[in-house]
C-alpha cells in the first residue's frame, strides 16, 4: 500500500505525533517506518493527493514538531513511496549518507532571506552616480533627443540596475554569512535579486535575526529584506 512520507530521523528521536492529522481528507496520526538505524515517519498515502491548504499545513505541521525534538531530513510535500517495505529498504540501503546529513543537520534550522529593491530608488541612484546616465537622461528629454540617444540610456541603466544587484547581494550574502553553518543560493523570481537560505545553529537564531535587521536598516527604505523561518532544512538535504 502506497505511504505518505514526511521525514527521516534517527532511530532515537521521540516522535511526538499522536496527537497530529496526517495528510489527506480521512488521514490518521503519521506514524513510523523502522530501519536498522533509523525511522521514516509516515502515514497511509491518500487517493487523491493535491496540494490544498490544509494539506500542505498538515505536512508542514508534523515536519515543525519534528525538528522541536531533534534533526530531521524533511521531504517535499507530495513524496509519495510504494509501501512501508521499501521505505524500510531504502533507510537501510541509504544509512550511512541519511545518517551523516542528520548530523550535519543536528541542532540547525533554515532561514530564506529574500531581498527587493524599490525601482525609483536604484534609478535615482544611478542618475546621481553615473554622469553618462545623467547625460543621456538629459539628452532624451530635448526635442532632438535621438532613438539612440533613448536606447543607449536603457541599455544603460538596464546594466547598472543588474551590477548593482550584483553587488547588493554579494554584500548581504558577506555579512550574514559568518552567523551561518552553510548558505544555498535560491531561484530569483519578479522583483527579488537575492533568494538565499542560511542553515543555522539554533544557539545563533537570534544573533543571525539580529545581524538581518541590522542589515535592512543600514540599507534604507529602498531595500526589502523579506526573512522567514525557521524552516525545515530543505536546502540543506
Amino acid at each position: 500500500m502506497p505511504v505518505y512520507v514526511y521525514a527521516i530521523t534517527d532511530a532515537d528521536h521521540p516522535h511526538r505525533i499522536d496527537d497530529l492529522k496526517g495528510v489527506g481528507e480521512s488521514a490518521g496520526p503519521p506514524t513510523t517506518v523502522e530501519g536498522r538505524s533509523l525511522k521514516a515517519v509516515v502515514s497511509d498515502a491518500p487517493a487523491d493527493l493535491r496540494p490544498k491548504r490544509r494539506e500542505v499545513l498538515a505536512h508542514q505541521a508534523v515536519l515543525d514538531r519534528l525538528l522541536e525534538d531533534g534533526a530531521v531530513l524533511p521531504m517535499r510535500f507530495g513524496f509519495v513511496a510504494p509501501s512501508h517495505d521499501e521505505v524500510a529498504g531504502a533507510l537501510d540501503e541509504n544509512a550511512e549518507n541519511y545518517a551523516r546529513t542528520l548530523e550535519r543537520l543536528a541542532g540547525r534550522l533554515e532561514y530564506h532571506l529574500r531581498c527587493g529593491r524599490d525601482q525609483d530608488h536604484v534609478l535615482r541612484e544611478i542618475l546621481t552616480e553615473s554622469p553618462e546616465a545623467r547625460r543621456l537622461s538629459e539628452a532624451t528629454r530635448r526635442e532632438s533627443a535621438t532613438h539612440g540617444d533613448r536606447m543607449a540610456l536603457g541599455e544603460l541603466i538596464s546594466q547598472e540596475i543588474v551590477r548593482r544587484n550584483d553587488d547588493a547581494a554579494r554584500e548581504i550574502v558577506d555579512a550574514l554569512a559568518p552567523a551561518a553553518a552553510q548558505v544555498a543560493p535560491g531561484e530569483t523570481r519578479g522583483e527579488h535579486f537575492l533568494a538565499v537560505s542560511f542553515l543555522v545553529d539554533r544557539t545563533r537564531a537570534t544573533e543571525f535575526a539580529d545581524l538581518v535587521r541590522a542589515e535592512a536598516e543600514r540599507r534604507g527604505d529602498g531595500y526589502e529584506l523579506s526573512l522567514h523561518g525557521p524552516l525545515p532544512p530543505y536546502s540543506f538535504v
